[in-house]
């Protein structure tokens, strides 16, 4: 099961939320069942540098079975969360097409797969390690395609998601169907132009592309 959780905390919950971060990590490893998983800090995603992030915005996304779930739910570390948090959104996430690996790894072969047929709502996941002497280049790249993601047919919600402020970026997306992200993957000329930039510049040290069914969720992103 892939479970990723999205909190907005009280302005004066801030360095609170920080600290966790920190010390989260060290909660998820007690957690038997969990097989991989990572902490995040949340922004915009509209320029992919440290001024998109937004400090009142944090994640969670995390890889586990029925049981490791379930004792993650009851855990105090997502109850202390909860409890400062104004608002919640989760999902649970079926994967549907997976390219790439996250920290050297591939973490959602595991997880039950979509129905072939599924035609209801979509998460894609994108994630980089930026090469650091290419960050200045990728970050001149990226503003035409978040445009074009932002003003995107089909796309309900869209938000940066990172491990790190700098070189370790993505985004999370939710759109209303698959058509709808193919669009905007392999026909926008935004999108397009990237994509060749990438391949021109060689900015990424791993890269992942990842498209989810959704089949839960609950709060308002």
């Amino acid at each position: 099961m892939i479970r990723i959780y999205l909190w907005k905390v009280h302005r004066r919950h801030i360095p609170w939320a920080f600290m966790r971060m920190a010390l989260d990590r060290f909660s998820l490893l007690r957690i038997k069942n969990i097989s991989f998983w990572k902490l995040l800090g949340a922004g915009k995603g509209e320029t992919f540098t440290p001024r998109d992030a937004d400090p009142q915005r944090w994640g969670l996304l995390v890889v586990t079975n029925e049981a490791g779930l379930q004792t993650l739910e009851n855990s105090s570390m997502i109850q202390r969360w909860r409890k400062r948090s104004i608002s919640e959104y989760s999902a649970d996430l079926s994967p549907i097409s997976v390219h790439g690996q996250w920290s050297r790894r591939t973490p959602f072969d595991n997880a039950i797969p979509a129905p072939r047929d599924w035609n209801g709502p979509i998460a894609a996941i994108t994630r980089a390690r930026i090469k650091w002497r290419k960050n200045l280049i990728f970050w001149r790249s990226v503003p035409p395609v978040t445009t074009s993601l932002h003003s995107s047919q089909g796309l309900i919600a869209a938000l940066g998601i990172g491990e790190a402020p700098i070189g370790l970026q993505g985004t999370f997306s939710v759109w209303d169907s698959s058509e709808s992200v193919k669009n905007f993957a392999y026909r926008g000329e935004a999108h397009k132009a990237a994509i060749a930039a990438t391949h021109r510049e060689d900015w990424y040290a791993e890269e992942m592309f990842a498209r989810f069914a959704i089949t839960r969720s609950s709060g308002v992103l």
